[in-house]
């Protein structure tokens, strides 16, 4: 047997209930088979069996009150993953689904991911299972304070500094470093995402999509295509959906579906102008549902239907998909309807949203497919820029960051790219992804010993 189906074998055996882990690193060692076979140097440190273990696994109890006096009670989680090339770096996720796995699997993804961008930041993932719909700004203030109180244990400017997420946006992570300041007592960029006012770092909820969207355009290129005229499937309609629409629209292509977790829309004239302005104050100022979009519109809406549902369902032709929701949302049902209907390429904008068969089925069928750790990491990117400007204490422009941001989007897609081809799978952007951003933390690894 391998060193890497060893491994994989080992995970099996000892986190049998962490499926969305399990899937993560199957996919990763799967595509390091040839770095083990080209670096013995690394098997013989250990390397690949010491990379797939966090660092540290924290687990902790999030008392807070609600507005009627009742004490309630959530589950806190930091998994401080590797922390080779920079400081622990990775998103807070508040979102019921929120387990060990899952934070696992994310911090886990996030180190590659960080090593991509180029810039030193390590790999972490935390979060709750805490549930900020429908929670008055006071409960989520009280909470995001409790949620705090433990981890300012564990963060810190040079030691782990984390982002917003799912459900922790710029109101969220006000409160956190709020917080943090004060039992602090020092003002210093521990976490990114912040208000301009003290801190924060312009395009940053703008990156991920942009970042999904300028990857996409990296790839529709190797075959002299661009987005002009272009159908473009959107899953999703948070940041990273509103942004990588917003991006779509000025590179030119026609953006026809958004979701949520109650429906999906179809707008085949495009979701363009002053219906982007609209689908973004419904959700970020009104926290409304995307249905209030078909109300308004006059678009076609499927309730509780999935975008790729929708499109399997009602033969719906595409020419790129940016899936920017969440985790195994492209099946492989989904992925063969998605070929059927036109799609040459998807980028994307969400972890881990294509399960295993969907990658199968884009591969065998010639599809551009960029993987999450490669194609959303133009958020990571821009959080690293803030974590600059804070060391700085300075800012840049909107200009000066969006250009960076596209210089690191357009080396990843290079450097995956290369990857694929020195080890002997040209053209793989998962392969090329993993291995990239593998390679510099094993170096890194290595040369520190065993540690």
């Amino acid at each position: 047997m391998s060193l890497v189906k060893e491994i994989i074998a080992k995970v099996k055996q000892r986190d049998p209930e962490e499926p969305e882990f399990r899937q993560a690193v199957i996919e990763v060692m799967e595509s390091l088979e040839t770095t083990a076979e080209k670096h013995p140097e690394f098997a013989k440190a250990g390397i690949f069996e010491r990379i797939i273990e966090p660092d540290r696994t924290i687990i902790f109890r999030v008392p807070w009150v609600d507005d009627k006096g009742e004490v309630r009670v959530n589950r806190g989680f930091r998994i401080q993953f590797n922390n080779a090339i920079g400081p622990y770096k990775g998103g807070i996720r508040f979102h019921p689904s929120v387990n060990l796995s899952i934070m696992k699997f994310l911090g886990f993804e996030q180190i590659f991911k960080n090593s991509l961008t180029t810039l030193p930041m390590g790999g972490a993932k935390g979060g709750s299972d805490f549930d900020p719909k429908g929670k008055s700004e006071e409960e989520v203030m009280r909470f995001c304070h409790a949620f705090m109180s433990e981890l300012f244990r564990h963060i810190g400017p040079d030691t782990d500094v984390p982002a917003g997420d799912i459900g922790v946006g710029g109101r969220e992570i006000g409160y956190m470093f709020g917080y943090y300041k004060k039992i602090m007592n020092e003002h210093t960029g521990v976490l990114t995402g912040k208000g301009l006012d003290y801190g924060g770092s312009l395009i940053r909820p703008e990156a991920t999509g942009y970042g999904a969207v300028y990857f996409a355009a990296e790839m529709l290129a190797t075959r002299g295509l661009d987005f002009t005229g272009k159908t473009v499937a959107i899953s999703g309609s948070g940041n990273v959906a509103q942004f990588a629409m917003a991006k779509v629209n000025q590179l030119g292509g026609k953006v026809v579906t958004l979701c949520d977790s109650n429906a999906t829309i179809v707008d085949e004239e495009g979701i363009c102008g002053d219906k982007c302005d609209f689908v973004m104050e419904l959700k970020n100022v009104k926290r409304g549902r995307i249905k209030e979009y078909a109300d308004k519109f006059g678009s076609v809406c499927y309730l509780g239907d999935s975008v790729w549902d929708v499109i399997r369902q009602q033969g719906l032709r595409v020419d790129v998909a940016i899936p920017c929701a969440t985790q195994n949302e492209i099946d492989g049902r989904n992925a063969e309807a998605l070929v059927e209907n036109g799609c040459f390429c998807v980028a994307e904008g969400a972890n881990m949203p294509s399960a295993p068969e969907a990658v199968r089925v884009f591969h065998d069928n010639n599809v551009l497919f960029g993987p999450g750790k490669a194609a959303n990491a133009g958020g990571v990117a821009v959080s690293g820029l803030e974590m600059s400007q804070n060391s700085l204490k300075m800012s840049w422009t909107r200009e000066e960051v969006d250009e960076l941001l596209l210089k690191i989007m357009k080396g990843i897609h290079k450097a995956t790219l290369e990857a694929s081809e020195a080890y002997g799978k040209k053209g793989d952007y998962v392969a090329g992804a993993n291995i990239a951003g593998f390679m510099k933390v094993a170096r890194a690894m290595l040369a520190y010993g065993i540690v």
